[in-house]
């Protein structure tokens, strides 16, 4: 890792640098076969009394000494493959186009996940979302912050709290860290006040057409709702109307079944269409029945709607300890973005995923 011209190490980071991306290396408080020094790359959170915090891309917070720095810089922010307008910012030599991964900033695909997973209720709070499902996933149940909330960060959080109090539901926050405008200074005030990060998962995002390509959609079956025979094998219990609501919104929603026994499908999947965003979900596979490609072949026949469509860029979210999934999505060509977070209130309860 370089840190100057010359080659000499320097720690070109101050207190000043608070909210940028920072890359620093400091000696390690042991010594032991690893080296000397570690090398630490997130968002400068803080440097307070000596103490400066570092969060990385996946959410987690490192605290190290000033006096242990041996070098430090800001990180520039990533360029962009292409203009706001849309236009080619540089040349990317990579894959023909219809192959190529898209660019996307983080607030793009904040508002495109949240419109994939409506709540039943949402109100404004400055230009925070405050989200309600009766509980039905944190992501329908939970605040989108994106700006100010036109209070005072206490004063936010408290009516954060009441107006889920209000409604019978702990108070969550959606974060997000590891890209150019996500929150890792709310993570970090968040957790200072106690919020738990209760848990924390992976937007990935790739080209569409590859997904189309990876397996042959035959005997998969497409429907604008889900049925009762989809409702079992999703498997989450006590699914009502307000489920039934949340699964159903969005711009263009395709729920994909493939049959099996007893009436129950022996794989599902969901998608959402928003402009050029395909969005899958729910892609599940009865366990005796795996490693026969059915979730490849349900997610085939979801990307090839969504490209009769016109969509031609793909996102999906992934827990970070799912690594059957994680290789099966880097076969298709996803990558991640960023990972989000959902802190949630002190004192509360937790709620569905």
């Amino acid at each position: 890792m370089e840190f100057s011209a010359a080659g000499r190490l320097e720690v070109r980071v101050t207190a000043a640098d608070v909210g940028k991306r920072v890359s620093v290396r400091r000696l390690r408080d042991t010594d032991d076969s690893a080296g000397k020094f570690t090398d630490t790359v997130g968002v400068l959170t803080s440097w307070d009394d000596g103490v400066l915090v570092i969060t990385k891309r996946d959410g987690e917070r490192v605290r190290i000494k000033a006096s242990s720095l041996v070098a430090g810089k800001v990180v520039p922010a990533r360029r962009p493959t292409t203009a706001p307008g849309g236009g080619a910012a540089r040349h990317v030599p990579t894959a023909p186009a219809r192959h190529r991964g898209p660019a996307a900033s983080y607030e793009e695909l904040a508002r495109v996940s949240s419109r994939a997973w409506r709540p039943v209720e949402s109100e404004r709070l400055g230009a925070w979302e405050l989200r309600a499902a009766a509980g039905f996933t944190r992501r329908a149940n939970s605040v989108l912050p994106l700006g100010d909330p036109g209070l005072p960060l206490d004063d936010a959080l408290t009516a954060v709290r009441r107006w889920y109090g209000d409604r019978g539901l702990p108070a969550y926050v959606q974060t997000a860290t590891g890209a150019e405008g996500t929150q890792e200074l709310l993570s970090a005030e968040l957790a200072e006040r106690g919020w738990v990060n209760e848990v924390s998962a992976e937007l990935w995002i790739g080209p569409l057409a590859p997904v189309a390509d990876v397996g042959e959609p035959g005997g998969v079956s497409l429907a604008r709702t889900a049925d009762e025979a989809w409702l079992t094998r999703y498997q989450r219990k006590g699914l009502g109307e307000v489920a039934l609501r949340v699964l159903g919104g969005g711009p263009s929603v395709w729920f994909a079944s493939v049959p099996g026994e007893g009436g129950v499908p022996a794989a599902i999947g969901r998608l959402v269409v928003d402009g050029r965003w395909a969005g899958f979900a729910a892609v599940e596979v009865d366990p005796a029945r795996r490693r026969e490609g059915l979730g490849t072949a349900v997610m085939a026949a979801l990307a090839r709607q969504a490209l009769d469509e016109g969509a031609f860029a793909a996102w999906l979210q992934v827990e970070t300890d799912n690594a059957p999934a994680r290789a099966l999505y880097a076969g298709m060509g996803f990558a991640a973005h960023h990972t989000y977070h959902h802190y949630r209130a002190p004192g509360t309860s937790g709620a569905g995923r």
